[in-house]
Order: structure tokens, then C-alpha cells, then sequence
């Protein structure tokens, strides 16, 4: 399985587990790409499952990287060593 992490806004991340992390998924009427992975983290004290990255297909560049840096803190799977 594959943990799919969508960056909605600064204050909303979801997280869900995916069989396959296409580069476009739809959730709750919105489109979500594929930004990043899915790739294996290192192991730390516990074996993780590969992590993908979603956000707003809408978003430039710059504006996921901003967004990622605003729940990098507050979501784990943001802050692994890949």
C-alpha cells in the first residue's frame, strides 16, 4: 500500500491509503497531481509504506512548495528521510 498524502490548504491535510498513486485523482469534487513519489522512506523506529505527495492540480509550483512547507511540521510522512 501506498500512504497518499493530500495538501489541501495550510489548515487541511488528508491522509489515505491508495493501492496506486496515479498522476491525477479526484477527492470531493476537486483534482488532485500528483507532486512527489511515491517513494520509500528509511526506516526509523518503525518500517513506513511509500509515500505520495497530492496537491490542487490548480496549484503552480511555487505555491505547492509553499504549502508543503506549511504542514511539513504537522505531518509526519512530510518530514521522513527518503
Amino acid at each position: 500500500m501506498i500512504v497518499a498524502v493530500f495538501l489541501v490548504s495550510p489548515n487541511d491535510v488528508r491522509t489515505e491509503r491508495v493501492e496506486e498513486a496515479p498522476e491525477l485523482l479526484e477527492r470531493d469534487g476537486r483534482w488532485f497531481s500528483l507532486r512527489g513519489g511515491p517513494r520509500q522512506p528509511r526506516s526509523t523506529d518503525r518500517i513506513w509504506d511509500p509515500v505520495a505527495v497530492y496537491a490542487p492540480d490548480e496549484l503552480t509550483e511555487e505555491e505547492f512548495q509553499e504549502l508543503f512547507e506549511l504542514n511539513k511540521q504537522r505531518v509526519p510522512e512530510l518530514n521522513l528521510k527518503y
